[in-house]
């Protein structure tokens, strides 16, 4: 008899926390690095799901029924916009009357240079350490709107965050402004890294300008292999979410170092390299400065 008072003790003492767990606000983002940049903001009080999974690719994902019938709740979507998740107005069209928020609004972005897109915004603009505090900062407001009783935690996080992201990335850019400048190329599969070039002073040479139909053609190898002998650019990279085939192509027959992979436009498994965005945009500077420091 004990035994049962204290069980239905503790059911109605937890009838309140679970009823507090179906209340809690519930945001969807489209892919994994604005998931956790939300999560950084929010706090444990919050559901953050995204709609993409870790090492998926964005651009040209195709949504399925489960992922409709996962956001058709939310209180809140958080997208990237600039042409990035070129699915997401018919996704969002699906779920009715659902607010959205672009989190590159107030950010100026870098044109296409090439390709079918052409002149178009570079969409990968979380790569610039500069830019993403303008994303945190974008979280922090939405988040304050769809939930007002909370804004002064919402802003406390996103100034910590941001504090985070400065101290750490800020070493690695006076790193990589040190190195000579005749060594100072980003060479790439995709051009997915111009706001993270533009930040830390690279010249940039890619294989095509953004994920499409064209990747990795005979044409845009030999246009690369020609720039890398004409700059003797050391190493190139490839990014984690497509085939590193044609760069290393390059590599063979230029006689540079490949690199290794970037990370870009998917966070990983918890148990994997990059499971936050902090550590993508941390190991993909470390393996840039890596790769262009001069030989001992």
């Amino acid at each position: 008899m004990q035994r049962r008072a204290l069980l239905l003790s503790a059911l109605v003492a937890a009838a309140p926390l679970a009823a507090l767990a179906e209340d809690r606000l519930k945001v969807v983002t489209t892919f994994t690095v604005i998931a956790d940049m939300a999560r950084n903001v929010a706090g444990e009080g919050v559901k953050i799901v995204s709609v993409t999974k870790p090492g998926a690719e964005i651009h040209g994902y195709e949504p399925t029924p489960q992922d409709i019938v996962a956001a058709s709740d939310a209180d809140l979507i958080l997208w990237n916009g600039l042409g990035l998740e070129r699915w997401f107005e018919q996704f969002l069209g699906n779920l009715g009357d659902v607010p959205s928020v672009t989190l590159t609004d107030g950010i100026q972005p870098i044109s296409i240079l090439g390709g079918a897109y052409e002149g178009k915004p570079n969409p990968h603009a979380w790569m610039s350490l500069d830019n993403a505090l303008v994303y945190v900062d974008n979280i922090a407001k939405s988040l304050s709107k769809a939930d007002p009783d909370n804004a002064a935690l919402y802003a406390a996080n996103a100034d910590r965050y941001k504090a985070q992201l400065l101290a750490e990335i800020g070493p690695l850019k006076d790193r990589i402004a040190s190195l000579p400048a005749d060594r100072r190329w980003l060479v790439t599969c995709e051009g997915a890294f111009s706001y993270l070039a533009r930040d830390l002073g690279l010249q940039e040479l890619y294989l095509w300008p953004i994920n499409a139909d064209q990747q990795g053609t005979p044409r845009q190898v030999k246009a690369v292999i020609d720039g890398v002998r004409a700059n003797e650019i050391p190493v190139v990279f490839c990014e984690s979410t497509v085939s590193s085939d044609p760069a290393e192509q390059v590599a063979r027959e230029t006689g540079a170092a490949f690199g290794g992979v970037l990370y870009v436009d998917s966070l990983s498994a918890v148990d994997g390299p990059v499971p936050t965005y902090l550590d993508l945009l941390r190991v993909t500077t470390e393996t840039i400065a890596q790769g262009l420091a001069p030989a001992e």
